[in-house]
């Protein structure tokens, strides 16, 4: 009987301890969002100078104009080039619009610049007003 009565008192506090996340309507992907990578030549000059300012650090950025909103993640200075950025997730939920990107260094054979860079991305996409939040 006390056998019985510790495997269930385990049981129950594995399943505590354990526990569940339910999904809510606020953090449920209602859509994957279609981008753009906007080149420097193509970027507004108010994105431009938001670029210019924080390039040194880690910089995670959006800039709405009315037709379009602009998504900025930087990853700050770097010791040498080869860098790109790779843009895992973009999308829409209820209540916010979520970016995932992951920084790619140079693979062990390239030939690289040896001088600091400041990788970045800069997406655009259709202006959506809700915050953005980057994973």
């Amino acid at each position: 009987m006390k056998k019985v009565v510790a495997i269930l008192l385990f049981v129950a506090l594995l399943a505590t301890l354990t526990g569940c996340k339910t999904e809510t309507a606020k953090d449920k992907k209602l859509r994957d969002l279609e981008f753009t990578v906007v080149e420097e030549v193509d970027q507004p000059k108010q994105v431009k100078d938001m670029i210019e300012e924080k390039k040194v650090q880690h910089m995670k950025l959006s800039y709405n104009d009315g037709e379009y909103l602009y998504v900025i993640v930087g990853y700050g200075e770097q010791k040498s080039g080869g860098f790109s950025i790779q843009v895992n997730q973009f999308y829409e939920t209820e209540n916010a619009i979520y970016i995932d990107t992951t920084l790619l260094g140079p693979d062990g054979n390239d030939t690289v610049t040896q001088a600091l860079t400041y990788p970045y991305v800069v997406i655009k996409t259709e202006a959506i007003d809700k915050p953005v939040v980057y994973e």
